[in-house]
């Protein structure tokens, strides 16, 4: 299973692009063997500011994937609640999965209407490039849950 992590607008050369790039080629190499990946980043840019053209620069990459929204207003999951759906996910057959980040002003709500799902990273706000960050870091932790692997810890 495909997983792309589509996100509106770019990360200029940082700390958080470097650590996002890091978890994606980490993510990547430990999904292999388990049905999951290549991981991606997809940066979108909208002509127009606002949630409609943001929406209208994300849209195409949605067709034919399971998409799960970053949301405030979405499910708070565990590190394993989180790994264990992308392993159902994988095993029902999935063969994309895109995790959305919305821009300043988060998603339109349209597009979150469509999302399969929608996920929260807690009560707080978070610099669009921590999210990414965050988010990144997450798959990869879910990859390591998958195999056994010792980098979580309970």
């Amino acid at each position: 299973m495909k997983i792309t992590i589509l996100a509106v607008g770019r990360l200029p050369r940082s700390p958080e692009a470097e650590l996002v790039k890091l978890y994606v080629d980490r993510a990547t190499a430990a999904g292999r063997a388990l049905a999951l990946g290549p991981v991606e980043v997809v940066e979108v840019e909208s002509r127009k500011p606002g949630k409609g053209p943001e929406a209208d620069a994300l849209r195409p990459h949605l067709e034919g994937a399971h998409v799960i929204a970053c949301d405030e207003h979405g499910a708070q999951r565990t590190s394993r609640d989180f790994a264990s759906l992308i392993a159902r996910l994988r095993d029902d057959g999935t063969r994309r999965l895109v995790l959305m980040i919305g821009g300043a002003d988060g998603l339109d709500p349209a597009l979150l209407a469509q999302a399969h799902g929608k996920l929260a990273f807690g009560p707080q706000t978070w610099p669009h490039a921590l999210a990414r960050v965050m988010l990144t870091e997450q798959v990869y932790r879910a990859v390591t849950i998958l195999a056994g692997g010792p980098y979580h810890r309970d």
